[in-house]
């Protein structure tokens, strides 16, 4: 599958993998500045943003996808950011494939597994009869009764394109996505542990990293090491971008 990217800078490589309905798109200014110090390739993971669509989707094919994505660009040693659902992607490929990546970084998810606390949410967009709408502003409105919070669904509204028509239509396989959501919602089971440096990032108003559970993230990762952004929820970067940027950058010149 070759994965939509957009790249930017010179350095080192890093890849930057978004979380569950999210894009390259949404990275586009922490990418810019990254690239300042690192060769960045934003990707759009399977059945998101502009990467082909499947009706497979878990965390092995998302894997594989990754794998070919680095031998397609020659890329023998990478540095690895993931957020989110992006976040257990990298977590699996770097046990995966330790032997190329030299450091990861993980924003806001655990290795564990959730509950379905998004399901409302993927369900809310399915309800979408979107040929009624004329434009983004009338879906958002539609939308507001289940999504009463409007940043969210602005995120969300990112998905949306127009056809060949001029017609509303998702960019995500939203159908695959709601179909194989459990299995986006289990823990790791590694057969080894990564051993190199490795930071988790957490956001003190989100609930995704709980204190506990950072036994866990060292015993998969024995070098992790955990900061928390106390004023920032699960969308570290966007909330903020410049203590994000300089921990994400503090930890990768370290030698």
């Amino acid at each position: 599958m070759n994965l939509y990217f957009e790249a930017v800078g010179q350095g080192p490589p890093l890849i930057i993998l978004h979380g569950l309905l999210g894009s390259a798109d949404n990275w586009r200014s922490m990418s810019r500045r990254l690239g300042a110090h690192y060769k960045v390739f934003a990707v759009d993971l399977r059945n998101h943003g502009r990467s082909p669509h499947s009706e497979i989707f878990d965390y092995d094919v998302m894997v594989a996808d990754l794998r070919e994505f680095v031998e397609q660009h020659a890329l023998s040693r990478i540095m690895l950011l993931g957020h989110s659902l992006g976040g257990k992607v990298a977590m699996q490929f770097a046990l995966d494939h330790s032997d190329r990546v030299d450091k990861l970084v993980i924003v806001d998810i655990a290795p564990k597994p959730y509950e379905p606390s998004q399901r409302a949410m993927l369900e809310a967009l399915r309800s979408l009869d979107l040929p009624r709408y004329n434009s983004f502003g009338e879906a958002d409105a539609a939308l507001a009764e289940k999504i009463p919070d409007a940043s969210l669904r602005q995120f969300l509204l990112k998905n949306l394109a127009r056809d060949e028509s001029g017609r509303l239509r998702w960019k995500i396989h939203l159908e695959a996505i709601e179909r194989n959501y459990d299995k986006l919602l289990r823990g790791l089971a590694p057969k080894r542990t990564f051993d190199k440096p490795s930071l988790f990032i957490r956001g003190g108003r989100s609930n995704y990293i709980a204190d506990d559970d950072a036994r866990l993230i060292r015993r998969i990762f024995p070098q992790a090491e955990i900061v928390t952004l106390p004023q920032a929820g699960h969308w570290i970067h966007v909330d903020l971008p410049e203590e994000f940027f300089q921990t994400v950058v503090n930890f990768l010149r370290r030698g």
